[in-house]
């Protein structure tokens, strides 16, 4: 009878170890696991999923443990395990949705084709998955530019963070909604307001043409005085967008370029592009709301990040000459 009690206890206590084991030393997973839990995945889903990327020992083990803890609820998303981490720890980052965010920075200018590949750079899905949002999903603005075709001037440049668990139209949605926020704030969408894609198409060529905030305005009142003048714009960036729509673009332009068959080419074709050319960031879209009243028709590089403007061709032509010198050209 003794040793039946002994073997009992030993038992017990090989069994108490077992579990101790099992809960408190921690795993140290495969490098750079991540996992994505699903919103709807059952607790004997979550449990095989934790077991199959070697984040915890026991999947039986897990389910029990939730059943002690019923009143935690488990968080679908993303989550990264890099370190070794105890059962324990390893439930209470999900219970507590600990998820990994993606983090993806929109810069100013950047046309849906950057931004497209910074979101499949970013692992939150093909660049053709959100061009294909990009391209369809205009009813996200159909109030303010009934004529879209595309969201291209709508995708607001900021730094987000995204999970895996987000569709592609949700994020979309998230960066047209950055930009009503802000467009509301500088009072693009009030009332008086009412051609919000004009300004949208200006403030996107501003964009391009000068990375000086300060030069912004200028810049957008001279190509204002062009319009009311019915002179072509000229701008070189909007030939660029044009080869991206055709898919020709060679990464730098050339006098052929300049003769391009495209309603997007300022040189051809006078008046606004039908479309933006890239998302203006707040300071363009101020620049195009409200241009400085200016008389000049020209501007051109001063070498240095800056512009010369001119009022005449002539005193433009000096501008260039100036220009090219500052290059060794002649």
């Amino acid at each position: 009878m003794r040793t039946l009690i002994k073997l009992f206890l030993v038992v017990v206590l090989a069994a108490g170890g077992w579990v101790a084991w099992l809960v408190h030393a921690p795993v140290m997973p495969p490098a750079n696991t991540s996992l994505l839990l699903r919103p709807g995945y059952s607790t004997r889903r979550i449990a095989a999923e934790l077991k199959k990327a070697g984040v915890i020992r026991s999947a039986v083990a897990f389910r029990l443990w939730r059943g002690l803890h019923p009143k935690r609820s488990l968080k679908a998303g993303e989550y990264r395990f890099e370190n070794a981490a105890s059962f324990p720890q390893v439930y209470d980052r999900i219970a507590r949705g600990d998820i990994y965010f993606h983090v993806v920075t929109i810069p100013e200018g950047y046309t849906m084709f950057d931004v497209a590949k910074a979101m499949e750079d970013a692992g939150l899905g093909s660049a053709a998955d959100f061009l294909h949002v990009a391209q369809t999903q205009t009813q996200l603005i159909s109030d303010l530019a009934p004529q879209a075709t595309s969201l291209e001037g709508y995708l607001f440049p900021n730094t987000y963070e995204f999970t895996r668990t987000q569709s592609m139209p949700e994020m979309v949605a998230m960066m047209v909604h950055q930009f009503r926020q802000v467009a509301q704030q500088i009072g693009l969408t009030s009332g008086l307001n009412s051609d919000v894609p004009k300004v949208v198409i200006m403030a996107s060529i501003v964009e391009k043409e000068t990375a000086s905030p300060e030069e912004r305005p200028r810049v957008a009142g001279v190509y204002y005085n062009r319009l009311a003048q019915k002179m072509a714009l000229d701008a070189d960036p909007s030939v660029i967008y044009a080869e991206l729509l055709d898919g020709t673009y060679r990464g730098s332009l050339h006098h052929a370029d300049m003769a391009v068959n495209s309603p997007y080419n300022t040189y051809r074709f006078p008046g606004l592009p039908p479309g933006p050319i890239g998302n203006p960031g707040r300071s363009s879209l101020e620049a195009a709301l409200h241009p400085d009243p200016t008389d000049f028709l020209y501007f051109v590089s001063d070498g240095n990040g800056r512009h010369r403007f001119a009022r005449s061709l002539e005193e433009h032509n000096r501008n260039v000459a100036a220009y090219r010198r500052s290059l060794g050209l002649r």
